[in-house]
């Protein structure tokens, strides 16, 4: 997945947006320790109200971002959760934004990660942990997701000692 990662924060780069890598993806690559990623999760550039903002306005340049996913042959599946698939494998992109409101995580404290020429934000491991408790909380996590997201609180805690 990581692979997919790149070769979307290649083409976001070449537009001028800096990505963020969220998710199982971001946290394998920040641990070394597999998560069974299924999907992408992808911030970038957003209004700062997140799922507040209209589904058209939440994500800036989205348009832009649609044609580049076309050209890397995803198809978009849901305007709403701004999810393209290709091939059985789901990207979604999120609100870069909204980050601070919703996880307490200053976007300037955030790590630039520099791989193969492609430049992209990853969290640190005490932002991840801010992240998946802040999401613990969001009541659709808490029906589809919340007992991976407590299992990766759970080892954040461990190795940051709390």
């Amino acid at each position: 997945m990581y692979h997919l990662f790149l070769e979307i924060a290649r083409e976001l780069n070449a537009i001028g947006i800096t990505p963020l890598l969220m998710g199982s993806v971001g946290l394998e690559v920040r641990t070394e320790c597999s998560w069974q990623a299924r999907d992408l999760d992808i911030h970038v550039p957003s209004d700062p109200r997140g799922w507040e903002a209209p589904d058209e306005e939440r994500i800036y340049r989205f348009d832009e971002l649609n044609v580049i996913m076309e050209k890397l042959g995803y198809h978009l599946v849901d305007r709403h959760e701004h999810e393209f698939q290709k091939d059985g494998c789901s990207v979604e992109f999120g609100g870069l934004d909204s980050l601070p409101s919703f996880a307490g995580v200053a976007l300037e404290d955030l790590e630039e990660v520099e791989d193969e020429g492609v430049h992209y934000y990853l969290p640190s491991l005490e932002q991840y942990l801010k992240i998946y408790q802040a999401s613990s909380k969001d009541s659709y996590r808490a029906d589809n997701n919340n007992r991976k997201d407590f299992a990766k609180i759970d080892y954040l805690k461990q190795i940051l000692g709390k």
